[in-house]
C-alpha cells in the first residue's frame, strides 16, 4: 500500500494515513472486501507505532470506511452512494475554503471568485 507519510506536515500521522486510505477507497484504487494491511504491517512498512495505524483504522471504521474483524483483519466496506457523496462534499468545501482564504488574501472579489469558479467548473453558471 503506498502510503506517503509527511513529518513536515501539520496534520496529525494517523489523519495522513486515513485520509490516504480514504482517498483510495472514493478512486476505485480499494474496493470492498480489499484486505488492508495489519496494523502492525503497515506500522513496520511506515516506520511508526502501531498505536498511531490503530487510530487511523479506527477512525476509517467509526467514518464507516472499512470493517474489522478479530483475528481476520480489515477489510475495505461496501460503500454506500450517499456516503461517498458526502465525503466528496466535505473535501469540496474544505478546498473551497482554502481557495476563498488564498482569494481574500490577494484581494480578490467575491465577484471575480465566481467568475473563477464558473470558468474552471466548465459552464457560464447555467448548467
Amino acid at each position: 500500500m503506498d502510503i506517503i507519510i509527511s513529518n513536515s506536515s501539520n496534520e496529525p500521522i494517523y489523519q495522513q494515513i486515513s485520509s490516504q486510505i480514504k482517498n483510495m477507497i472514493m478512486n476505485g484504487a480499494l474496493k470492498a472486501g480489499d484486505a488492508l494491511p495489519s496494523m502492525r504491517t503497515l506500522a513496520m512498512e511506515l516506520r511508526i507505532s502501531v498505536i498511531t495505524t490503530k487510530r487511523a483504522y479506527e477512525e476509517l471504521e467509526r467514518d464507516g470506511f472499512i470493517e474489522s474483524y478479530t483475528g481476520k483483519g480489515s477489510f475495505v466496506k461496501g460503500q454506500n452512494a450517499e456516503l461517498l457523496r458526502e465525503e466528496n462534499m466535505r473535501q469540496t468545501e474544505a478546498l473551497l475554503e482554502q481557495a476563498c482564504e488564498k482569494a481574500r488574501l490577494c484581494g480578490m472579489s467575491l465577484e471575480e471568485m465566481k467568475d473563477f469558479i464558473e470558468i474552471i467548473y466548465g459552464g457560464n453558471g447555467n448548467e
